[in-house]
């Protein structure tokens, strides 16, 4: 060994080795300090820093479709390192440089003052004589997941995935790795636990996020992958050890290929990783914080207003004058703040394959959609309209302006999805039609609020003017980041909604730039419980949007199941609300009353399952939040004939406290607090019911 770097911040210890043959080993990141005995010198050529192929390079030994043993990745040299401060936090950087190639790599680590999660991503620089090709580029590799203890990682390990789907969002579950395949039978093999995202849903199966907890040591690796695209990271085995490598997308999993001329720089997808002592809760409050740390500071998140949203088992994406003036009335008398005018407000009839124009219908609104946006302002609300500015409907008017290079191409033909075009956003021309809606509806209308829609996914990419089809994906997925950097600076207290056919594309790429994500279209509200208590874990719960739309023919129970789905994240409020009896109103009007003098406490508290992670298979459900000495606790009798269930608070147990029902209030007690067992106590004796309890310390 010739030196050895070793990093101690926010509760994070890292190990890096060089050799003295310039080669990186990265030894060690964890929230607990290296075990020296727990890797042998035959195990450390296994801790690489990164991992890079170029085309045309060698493999080196067994790797299946693993990326592992790669050139030059096996070949790069070290070459310094600065650690330096940013405004963020500490800055880590390792340079590496291929003798051979003359190519130039960079492992950067952003730390944020006392959080323990890093921001990782990888720059290369071609300073050799000839162009190469990127094959496969790493953000972070981490080789020694479970070196910790003697315990088989068969038995201690458990990986937690996200499943996303429309309508059935963040199904989390937890799983051993056997279960997945990878059993603990070899030293290193061509099996891998791999999840990967291709196209421009980033979202559509898996949330870009995940967690392994080691139960024998009590510690926790976490990560997500920002960004609004395609995107992979997998773990698998060498030199006996487990690996994990993050980044975005590839060539062999996402159609992503990059020739880099010399002088030419690539930067990779960031990701973030962080660890922490304990399990899912603990790592979820390290994501948390770190979630809001990075998010664009702006009011919306400060402030929390109710909106009302006229699509959700409501008008359906069918707005009038006549149909929208008794919600806008009723909306303003419940307490919103916001009232959001969703789809179909551009069009006279049916509008799916005809978007692009954004132009208000004269036969939906004869008084101009100025009367109605100006009712909903004088009604002392903010108004907002519904856009989905990514595509355009292969029958709009609009495409007599336009030419392919507006559109993702391939072979030679324009990219279709549910009869729309995929718009590119690296054409200039693009960028200014998109500015064009924007200043239209923010100047000349009025709207302080977006619903930004995006109903397809475009595929692998675009071969226009690019070198894969994922190359072109890539540049258009930052390109659109960049507009909405730039739409955020020029109209900083606009609030646009990210939703993506509800939460298809739910990434800290779009949500440390939005302040608000749809969490999903699901149409059930006794449905939408799991999804609703699940969020939290994906986003930070003032983000997190969810429908509450009591129905025409419910009863009470009904309106407050809704409610309570919504009342410790964001209220994304619809229904028709006009047409409730005056008992069913008036508690639409006291959750919304309650929220208001709760939600100053939703944007600083931090999310707990007292019943383990929410499923849809579940019959009862619960979600908390605490702040401080309070803590909220929604609950949910889904199924079942159980007339009570056990809430249990580990952590308080030895402790008095108060308990009450917070909503309904007239529900009574219902909730019993046991010190000595540190568990509550919920009485809901009917299936699909709910309740929103509050504890005082």
């Amino acid at each position: 060994m010739e030196k050895r770097i070793q990093v101690e911040e926010n509760g994070l210890f890292l190990v890096f080795e060089v050799t003295k043959t310039k080669d990186v080993r990265f030894l060690h990141f964890g929230s607990q300090p290296l075990q020296e005995d727990a890797i042998s010198e035959a195990q450390k050529p296994g801790f690489r820093l990164l991992e890079l192929q170029l085309t045309g390079e060698d493999r080196e030994e067994y790797h299946g479709r693993v990326h592992r043993a790669t050139y030059p990745g096996l070949r790069l040299q070290y070459e310094g390192h600065t650690d330096t401060y940013s405004q963020a936090g500490r800055l880590l950087e390792i340079e590496l440089r291929d003798p051979a190639t003359g190519l130039n790599a960079v492992q950067h680590l952003q730390f944020y003052k006392e959080i323990p999660v890093v921001r990782a991503w990888t720059t290369v620089r071609n300073e050799g004589k000839a162009a190469v090709g990127l094959e496969y580029l790493s953000s972070f590799a981490l080789t020694g997941l479970a070196k910790g203890g003697i315990q088989s990682r068969d038995e201690k390990m458990e990986l937690f995935l996200a499943h996303n789907g429309w309508q059935s969002e963040l199904q989390w579950r937890a799983y051993t790795l056997p279960e997945l395949g990878l059993s603990h039978v070899i030293d290193r093999g061509s099996k891998r636990i791999a999840c990967s995202n291709t196209g421009s849903w980033s979202a559509a199966e898996y949330i870009p996020m995940a967690m392994l907890t080691d139960h024998e040591t009590q510690a926790s690796l976490f990560w997500q992958v920002e960004h609004n695209g395609s995107w992979h990271w997998e773990i698998f085995e060498q030199y006996d050890q487990l690996t994990l490598l993050l980044g975005g997308p590839n060539e062999h999993d996402n159609h992503w290929w990059l020739s880099l001329a010399p002088g030419e720089e690539f930067t990779s997808v960031p990701v973030a990783v962080g660890a922490a002592p304990g399990g899912f809760e603990q790592a979820i409050a390290e994501l948390t914080t770190y979630r809001r740390r990075i998010r664009r500071p702006n009011e919306d998140n400060r402030m929390l207003p109710i909106i009302f949203n006229d699509y959700m088992n409501c008008l359906w994406g069918q707005p009038t004058t006549a149909k929208l003036l008794p919600l806008i009335d009723a909306a303003s008398e419940m307490g919103c703040e916001y009232f959001c005018v969703d789809a179909g407000w551009y069009a006279d009839g049916e509008w799916w394959d005809g978007v692009g124009e954004w132009l208000p219908s004269e036969k939906r609104f004869p008084e101009g959609l100025p009367y109605v946006l100006n009712y909903i302002r004088d009604k002392g609300m903010v108004p907002g309209l519904w856009l989905e500015l990514e595509v355009m409907g292969i029958h709009s008017p609009k495409l007599a302006d336009t030419d392919d290079s507006w559109f993702f191409m391939r072979h030679g033909q324009r990219v279709k999805d549910r009869s729309r075009y995929q718009l590119d956003y690296r054409n200039p021309k693009v960028r200014d039609y998109a500015d064009e809606v924007i200043r239209r509806l923010v100047e000349d209308y009025g709207v302080g609020y977006i619903k930004m829609d995006y109903n397809i996914n475009a595929g692998i990419g675009t071969e226009l003017d690019a070198d894969s089809a994922g190359d072109g994906l890539l540049g258009h997925n930052r390109a659109y980041l960049a507009w909405l950097d730039s739409i955020f600076a020029r109209y900083p207290e606009l609030v646009i909604e990210n939703c993506s056919s509800g939460g298809m594309r739910m990434d800290y790429a779009q949500l440390s730039r939005h302040s608000i994500q749809s969490t999903s279209d699901q149409e059930n509200y006794v449905n939408y419980a799991a999804i609703a208590a699940s969020a939290p874990a994906a986003l930070t719960p003032e983000q997190a949007a969810v429908w509450s739309y009591p129905l025409r023919e419910g009863d009470d129970e009904e309106v407050i199941f809704n409610m309570v789905n919504a009342l410790l994240l964001r209220v994304h409020q619809s229904g028709h609300l006009a047409e409730l009896s005056p008992r069913r109103r008036e508690l639409v009007k006291e959750a919304l009353d309650y929220y208001k003098a709760i939600r100053a406490d939703i944007k600083e508290a931090q999310p707990f399952w007292p019943l383990g992670l929410p499923t849809q298979q579940a019959d009862w459900l619960a979600l908390g939040l605490r702040h401080e000495d309070r803590l909220y606790l929604a609950v949910w009798h889904v199924r079942g004939d159980e007339p009570a269930a056990d809430m249990p608070l580990p952590q308080l147990r030895g402790r008095e406290l108060s308990a009450r029902c917070a909503y309904p209030q007239e529900a009574g007690s219902l909730c019993c607090w046991s010190s000595a067992e540190g568990v509550l106590r919920v009485e809901l004796p009917q299936p699909q019911t709910a309740r929103l309890f509050e504890l005082q310390l």
